[in-house]
């Protein structure tokens, strides 16, 4: 971990004037609309075998605001117009890496609402915000505070579908630091009955945040249905369905904070499973209960708070048979069901739980990988591998 302070993002909710909302609204129209005229800009040179970078779209986006069709542009300010074009620059440069997909189209109702305002595009005085082209600060509500004589570098400013303003402060803090070195190590497998596994036997529950809403999800969709096509009733319908869907994504996500912190803070070393969610949520009979899980956000909070605070995550590869290896001899059962929960080694006649035993199992693994270099992933972007353990697993294990 480098010696220099960690940027981090503070997201605070604001509450925004009549005014305030109508700068914002057509600020976030006119980044959608230079995006995506940068976009087919780029694409139809891209057909031509021709290469078009930041500095000459930058150089279109100035010939458009002089044109009669385009001249709402100037309205607005330039700041997020020109960081919409870094974006799309670096989306293409993902793309030409083969780390994404080809840039696509911003749309008016998917996409996200947002626009990022450097420096120049705001003043930060006496804990008040005030954004480019505005007279007055944002109503801020501070669930936190910012560190001390904190200067935010950037400002991204955003409405999620159900309709609330939020603004997010990207500054330099200095109390990420890395925690005292513990000899602590533990494996955590996943799953649905039980969110987690550890290899110390501890079981945490699933919340199932989805299933406790499902009823009320499933009336305001169904009113939804019930509306005209592009009615102001639709409109409203269909905040409101997104009002439950962020009560959950809220929960989930706040309950997944904890965990992950409480991990970090207490092991020095976390073992976990690469498993490939994606293709996992084609199971139509689990789609839903993994999707509620939020598999992939757990790893993703953890793997980032262990980089701040000098942890170490190492991922076992995803065919390693953890769930089907014995623990105490190594001996490999045959096959395993997923409604086998408790099963007895036939080689040493321990019985074990099976996500117990499975967590055990990573942990010993990804211990193997730090002492041996074993082919476990101890990245989520490494290709390949074979497992810890000289077995060949005969099937995918779930």
């Amino acid at each position: 971990m480098s010696t220099g302070c960690v940027k981090r993002a503070f997201k605070h909710r604001f509450y925004p004037t009549d005014a305030q909302a109508a700068e914002l609204s057509r600020t976030f129209g006119c980044v959608r609309k230079v995006y995506n005229l940068a976009l087919a800009a780029r694409t139809e040179a891209w057909a031509r075998q021709e290469r078009i970078d930041y500095n000459q779209t930058s150089a279109l986006l100035t010939s458009w605001k002089k044109t009669e069709q385009l001249a709402f542009l100037n309205d607005v300010s330039s700041v997020p117009l020109q960081q919409c074009l870094r974006h799309l620059q670096t989306a293409f440069t993902n793309f030409f890496a083969k780390r994404a997909k080809y840039p696509r189209f911003k749309s008016r109702k998917k996409s996200r609402r947002s626009a990022e305002y450097t420096t120049s595009g705001f003043r930060f005085r006496d804990g008040k915000l005030t954004l480019a082209k505005m007279t007055e600060p944002l109503d801020i509500v501070w669930s936190r505070p910012l560190p001390a004589d904190a200067e935010p570098s950037t400002v991204t400013v955003s409405q999620d579908a159900a309709g609330r303003w939020f603004v997010s402060l990207l500054v330099e803090d200095p109390s990420v630091v890395p925690l005292s070195a513990t000899s602590r190590a533990v494996g955590v497998d996943v799953g649905l009955d039980h969110l987690l596994t550890l290899s110390t036997g501890e079981k945490i529950a699933n919340p199932r945040h989805e299933r406790r809403d499902r009823a009320r999800l499933a009336r305001a969709q169904r009113n939804l249905s019930r509306k005209a096509e592009g009615s102001n009733n639709q409109a409203k319908a269909r905040r409101k369905v997104a009002r439950v869907h962020t009560r959950i994504a809220d929960r989930r996500r706040d309950h997944l904070h904890k965990l992950t912190t409480r991990l970090v803070r207490e092991n020095q070393t976390i073992v976990i499973e690469d498993l490939a969610v994606r293709a996992m949520v084609r199971n139509r009979n689990l789609a839903r209960a993994i999707s509620d899980a939020a598999w992939a956000e757990f790893r993703s909070l953890l793997e980032y708070k262990a980089a701040w605070y000098g942890r170490e995550v190492i991922a076992v590869d995803r065919f390693f048979p953890s769930s089907r290896l014995c623990s105490a001899c190594g001996s490999l059962a045959r096959g395993m069901p997923l409604h086998v929960r408790i099963w007895t080694c036939e080689g040493c006649g321990t019985t074990h739980d099976r996500d117990v035993n499975a967590a055990k199992n990573l942990l010993a693994a990804g211990l193997a990988v730090t002492v041996c270099g074993a082919g476990v992933r101890p990245q989520r972007s490494t290709p390949g591998g074979r497992s810890a353990t000289k077995q060949k697993p005969s099937q995918r294990e779930p």
